[in-house]
């Protein structure tokens, strides 16, 4: 096979990126690149899985729909030269050897169950992007160094769990939770191949992995807005929920004196003004949402005596999290004296921010401006598989625009030469990593 060298240096804020061998392309002179035609031909195929009518699918981890997606996807798998198998969690693994079996292994992928009523791209472009990458590879008999990793993961959008198991922390009360599907996630992955019984199996070291890329679509308006072809992402921004309940007391509506009242609901409605206003008061990009609220006894005529909120904050900043719910909780002290009730925080979820690796974001904007696209550093506001990825090794993410920053819905979208501009960036930065030393510096 002809070669012709390609020189790459790059040194980041950590440290200088060291090369370990010439990078080169193949087939002459002629650049690597994924098909994009059938990258976009297999997005469509997999939108058939769990379609719904509004356009979108319905493709909720554990469903029949998302089985039978598994399924698809494994077909394109080993269409891919991949060598597949399913993990006692129920990830999807394809494996590829790289010519050093010494080195460490470079995992790339995503997820493809969806939220109910979902889109087709949210999640489906980093898995079938990843496919494709290895199909080019092999397509073009080119061997990398490290053995490579295409994982899908299972039910991202149900809490991360298929990365959580790989990284360990999937505790027993998560495994009896019942998902959208209807099942519990300790049913749910035995019915899509995985083994209970096994998930220590599952578990990998910190240290264990090369790196982990994956691509993405936006999920926000930004990259759109700006005429960005790619987003170079600074971090996944940490997640922490709240249960709040407030508690009043119902009395009739009719016959209670308005100064009379302990209405759990007006309170309810200051918190929820008062988290806005807090969020919104301080610098940054974080952002607070209270996206669920329940009134009981929920009558008309009854004053509501109970209301249970959701009480949601991210940022990339942990310290500034925790600071913004201070003050929260410090305000719903004085609305809840003022209002003669009770507030009641309890934490249901915390994900910590994981930022991405300095020298794999340098890689990422160096690979996209070789192919002439533009590029922005940002943060990604959504959860991914990647955060705990992030745990084991350097990890990177990719990102391409949504159309008018929509998404978890039938009318999420991005175009078809965005996608085909991810696929290369994708593949671009995987053989750049590839003859990159990363173990000098750290993570």
């Amino acid at each position: 096979m002809n070669r012709r060298e390609f020189g790459f240096g790059l040194a980041a804020a950590t440290g200088s990126v060291v090369l370990t061998k010439p990078f080169t392309t193949v087939r002459g002179s002629a650049p690597l690149r994924v098909n994009g035609a059938r990258l976009n031909q297999h997005l469509k195929e997999l939108s058939e899985f769990g379609k719904n009518p509004q356009g979108g699918v319905s493709r909720v981890a554990y469903s029949e729909a998302d089985r039978q997606g598994r399924e698809y996807v494994m077909g394109l798998m080993r269409a891919a030269k991949l060598d597949v198998s399913i993990d006692a969690a129920g990830n999807l693994i394809g494996k590829r050897a790289g010519s050093d079996p010494n080195l460490k292994p470079i995992l790339f992928g995503s997820h493809i169950d969806s939220v109910p009523e979902g889109g087709n791209y949210d999640g489906d472009l980093g898995s079938l992007g990843a496919v494709e990458v290895a199909q080019t590879l092999a397509e073009n008999n080119f061997f990398t160094r490290h053995p490579l990793e295409v994982v899908i993961f299972q039910n991202e959008e149900g809490g991360l769990i298929g990365s959580e198991a790989m990284i360990g922390v999937l505790t027993d009360k998560e495994l009896d939770h019942v998902s959208s599907s209807g099942k519990t996630i300790r049913e749910g992955i035995n019915f899509i191949g995985g083994d209970v019984s096994k998930l220590a199996s599952v578990k990998r070291e910190k240290g264990s992995i090369a790196a982990y890329l994956e691509l993405h679509i936006e999920q926000g308006g930004t990259l759109e807005a700006e005429h960005i072809d790619i987003g170079v992402v600074e971090g996944i921004v940490g997640i922490n929920q709240w249960n709040v309940t407030v508690e009043g007391f119902a009395n009739h509506a009719g016959t209670t004196a308005m100064n009379n009242r302990r209405d759990a609901l007006l309170a309810a409605a200051k918190f929820i003004e008062t988290v806005n206003r807090i969020v919104t008061s301080v610098p940054g990009r974080q952002v607070g949402t209270v996206g669920k609220i329940q009134a009981f006894p929920g009558a008309p005529n009854v004053i509501p005596g109970k209301v249970v909120l959701t009480l949601e904050l991210r940022d990339l900043d942990a310290a500034k999290i925790q600071m913004l719910y201070q003050k929260i909780r410090a305000e719903a002290d004085q609305i809840a004296q003022a209002s003669k009730v009770t507030f009641d925080f309890k934490e249901l979820n915390t994900n910590i921010p994981a930022p991405t690796d300095p020298r794999i974001r340098a890689i990422i904007d160096n690979s996209a401006k070789e192919l002439g696209l533009t590029t922005k550093q940002m943060p990604s506001g959504a959860g991914h598989d990647a955060q705990d990825m992030a745990r084991l090794g350097p990890m990177g993410m990719i990102f391409i625009p949504s159309i008018g920053g929509i998404s978890h819905s039938p009318k999420e979208l991005s175009r078809q030469p965005d996608i085909e501009n991810g696929g290369n960036v994708l593949l671009g930065v995987l053989r750049k990593l590839d003859i990159t030393d990363l173990s000098r510096g750290g993570v």
